[in-house]
């Protein structure tokens, strides 16, 4: 039987919905657009009726890749457990009626079930949103709990033909453990058989083949390699033959067809009991083992350029011990509540984000800030879940639990970048499908070529070309280094959001900065109280502050902070009104009190004398802000605040400008304290009297230029910017809103992780085009010296998956970039 009427028979018994074979015909069949089809259970045949009812049997002609389909997985019992709030308040966002949960869905295989998850999904009522991970096997939903519930969607994914539950670490990990262990006993199974293999081979090529026992050796060599091939190697035959079912050339075909052809010929050689040809089993058995070698290594290795991940993972300790009354008790840490009280002994790992209430230690965050040295903590000093604590003990109060931690959102943020794709990976992802084809091709025209002189000379060349090229490195180039790149930054403080923001990142030749908190500390502090009207100071402070109460701009908290320093009692305030950008007002004792700027003031036909403006621009020349305060029409006095640059400002900026990128500095300042406070800066562009709205017109501005930008900023009137520029870099001490409209977040409060976030992108897109250039190098030398006969089938297996592992190590060099 030849290879092509193999593949027919095996066809014609497999299940249609999963590939398997069909041990009983007819126990399962149902006629499915007007044909009958056959299905090795009862679980595909329901899948496959539900796929065609709900219009959606385009899946099986969509492109797998990867491991195929199987029947489907046992769903998991009571799903109506899900829906609880108590439950899914350890998988949610949060428990508003629109809720995000990430589930680890078992049964993806291919590209295929991604295209039918999403598009089942996107048919459900309630459901906003949902998209498949299919290298981590997890679909992210977002559904409105109000319209429906999580175990319908759930039930609906089960009738597909795929099994969910909430994504847990440890769940994942015992999943990609069974996968590698399944790998591995292939691998053993088909090492045991070479190396008895090899026994025959050698008797064979040490004479055997001249004499009376030659056709024993060729059975027993026969027997060795049948159940390797059809163990070891039933995942590379099984990928290829439903890939041809579904029309689609997938990446395991060539070694199916290659090994199958070699095993086939070998096979009629020892059954015909041929004089002339010669049996290749040692052949097919080596190849096997060489390549279920690679694959194993590549998953280590993939592993290990990927363990910043798991190592933030670890962090997360499973219990803790709360404090209930006068007892401690030790609890799984997913029944932690916010506000419970939580004792952390020496030694352990915080397992929440709170407030110490009782004791003091030093506890090691460096995992988290980047800081090598123990911080000291005491009484009403915050920690963050996964720092150890050292020799001292202290009482927590949780304030933030699971995956609201700063570690879970650092964890999370790296899940969703090493999850997206950079624009260059779409020219990856466009070229891989053609590679196979290509290898075809050139493996059928090396053995029409060869045919002519010797057929075992052709059968090894064409097995050896459809062996020896790669499409995985190809196609790892660029995901393995956005992988890498992500868990690098996360180690050095560099938060990446998205893979497509290294290569934007990689890009900018024009920095921006706001001015007050991200230059600067951001603690403004009172300096200078001056008083125009014989007002005394502390009252004129006491009103600025009965104003500025209710007020969340840093100006206000410093006005507050030096009122309740001086241990002044506030009033309430009524009418408030805030002008962003420009002052505040409100009426305070039965008086109109008004705080904001000189030119604001202006704008409310009150008048500054000659007097009251030169000591403003006394003070501005300084590098002091100053607020005027009004009361009752007339300007009483003015507060001057100070704020310092940070410490590593100057470096930051002399290094980018150093690197031939253009700076510039935002701030709502006037231009004389603007040019103060920056004086140390160097050459740099300086905007002053910026209003909150304004600045995005300032980046788009400089982009019509012709500038790729990034802004860099920490507040919420940053968040426009920051959503505008090519790049939006955040500060994590900012807001929230400013953190969730940027690309890239600093955790560790330093301006200088700025220049390192560059570096670190040019580092990973250099790193993509190198291992572009790897793989594609590889094939343009290996391929040619295959159809020249010049590489056995061996050789190509041992050099096939080094083409993968180059990629992936060259992109675990990601990880040198900040060594010295």
């Amino acid at each position: 039987m030849g290879l092509a009427s193999k593949a027919e028979y095996v066809l014609s018994q497999s299940c249609y919905h999963c590939g398997l074979p069909v041990e009983d015909k007819g126990t399962f069949t149902v006629e499915i657009a007007d044909i009958d089809r056959e299905f090795c259970c009862y679980g595909c045949l329901t899948v496959c009726q539900t796929i065609y009812a709900t219009g959606l049997q385009s899946f099986y002609h969509k492109t797998p890749k990867g491991a195929v389909l199987a029947p489907p997985p046992e769903v998991p019992a009571e799903l109506s457990a899900y829906d609880l709030d108590e439950v899914q308040a350890d998988y949610v966002d949060s428990l508003m009626p629109q809720r995000t949960i990430h589930l680890l869905v078992e049964g993806i295989h291919c590209a295929a079930c991604v295209w039918l998850i999403e598009h089942a999904l996107a048919k459900q009522p309630g459901v906003l949103n949902a998209e498949v991970n299919l290298t981590a096997k997890r679909l992210k939903l977002r559904w409105d709990n109000h319209k429906t519930s999580l175990s319908k969607i759930l039930h609906a994914l089960a009738q597909i033909g795929y099994a969910a539950v909430p994504f847990d670490p440890e769940t994942a990990e015992g999943a990609l453990a069974r996968r590698h262990r399944g790998l591995l006993y292939r691998m053993a199974f088909a090492g045991f058989a070479m190396m008895n293999l090899m026994w025959i081979s050698i008797a064979l090529y040490s004479g055997a083949d001249q004499g009376a026992f030659r056709n024993w050796f060729h059975w027993i060599g026969f027997l060795i390699a049948t159940p390797t091939l059809f163990y070891s190697g039933y995942p590379f035959i099984r990928n290829g033959l439903i890939g041809l079912r579904r029309r689609y050339l997938t990446m395991d075909l060539p070694i199916a067809i290659g090994a199958s052809a070699t095993y086939f010929y070998s096979t009629y050689v020892t059954m015909t009991d041929s004089v002339t040809g010669e049996v290749y089993f040692d052949t097919v058995v080596n190849f096997l083992f060489v390549i279920l070698v690679g694959r194993y290594l590549e998953a280590i290795s993939k592993r290990q350029a990927l363990s910043a991940t798991r190592r933030l993972l670890e962090l997360q300790p499973k219990l803790a011990t709360r404090v209930e009354g006068g007892e401690t008790r030790i609890v799984p840490i997913r029944s932690v509540q916010i506000g419970d009280l939580l004792l952390v002994k020496p030694g352990e790992k915080v397992p929440v984000d709170g407030i110490i209430e009782y004791g003091q230690s030093a506890v090691d965050e460096s995992m988290l800030t980047g800081e090598s040295l123990p911080v000291p903590k005491q009484e009403n000093d915050q920690v963050v879940a996964g720092s150890i604590n050292g020799e001292g003990a202290f009482k927590v109060r949780a304030q933030q639990v699971l995956r609201n931690t700063a570690l879970a959102k650092i964890v999370a943020l790296m899940d969703e970048a090493q999850a997206s794709k950079a624009p260059i990976q779409r020219i990856a992802d466009r070229i891989v499908p053609w590679f196979v084809l290509v290898t075809l091709t050139l493996a059928t025209i090396t053995f029409v070529y060869w045919l002519s002189f010797d057929f075992e000379t052709a059968l090894l060349a064409a097995t050896s070309v459809l062996v020896v090229t790669c499409p995985c490195a190809f196609g790892l180039a660029t995901p393995m280094s956005v992988a890498v790149a992500t868990g690098v930054g996360a180690s050095r403080g560099v938060l990446v959001k998205q893979g497509a923001a290294l290569e934007r990142l990689s890009q900018v030749n024009h920095f921006v900065f706001d001015k007050t908190g991200t230059l600067t500390e951001g603690k403004l502090q009172v300096t200078d109280i001056q008083s125009f009207h014989g007002l005394d100071e502390k009252e004129l402070l006491r009103l600025a502050a009965s104003v500025e109460q209710h007020s969340e701009h840093g100006i206000a908290d410093a006005i507050c902070y030096s009122a309740e320093k001086n241990g002044l009692k506030l009033s309430a305030n009524s009418r408030f009104n805030s002008t962003p950008g420009k002052g505040v007002q409100a009426v305070v004792d039965n008086k109109r009190v008004m705080v904001g700027t000189r030119a604001w003031l202006q704008t409310q036909a009150l008048e500054i004398n000659a007097e009251q403006s030169q000591r403003l621009s006394e003070l501005e020349q300084r590098g002091v802000s100053c607020v005027l305060i009004a009361v009752e029409e007339n300007i009483e006095g003015l507060l001057g605040l100070v704020d310092t640059l940070r410490e590593d400002a100057a470096e930051t900026v002399q290094n980018l400008i150093k690197s031939n990128i253009a700076v510039t500095v935002l701030s709502g300042d006037r231009q004389a304290v603007v040019a103060a406070v920056t004086a140390g800066l160097g050459q740099i562009d300086r905007k002053a009297e910026v209003l909150p709205r304004d600045k995005s017109d300032v980046i788009r501005q400089l982009q019509q230029n012709g500038d790729v930008v990034a802004m860099v900023g920490d507040g919420v009137n940053d968040a426009p910017a920051l959503i505008q520029a090519d790049v939006g870099i955040a500060m994590a001490s900012g807001t929230d809103v400013s953190v969730a409209s940027a690309d890239v977040v600093l955790s560790h409060q330093e301006l200088n992780k700025v220049a390192e976030a560059r570096q670190l992108a040019a580092r990973t897109l250099r790193t993509i085009r190198q291992n572009i250039v790897l793989s594609i190098s590889y094939n343009v030398i290996m391929v040619p010296l295959a159809m020249m006969a010049l590489v056995s089938p061996l050789v190509a297996a041992i050099t096939m998956p080094i083409s993968s592992l180059l990629v992936i190590g060259n992109a675990a060099r990601i990880g040198r970039t900040f060594k010295r």
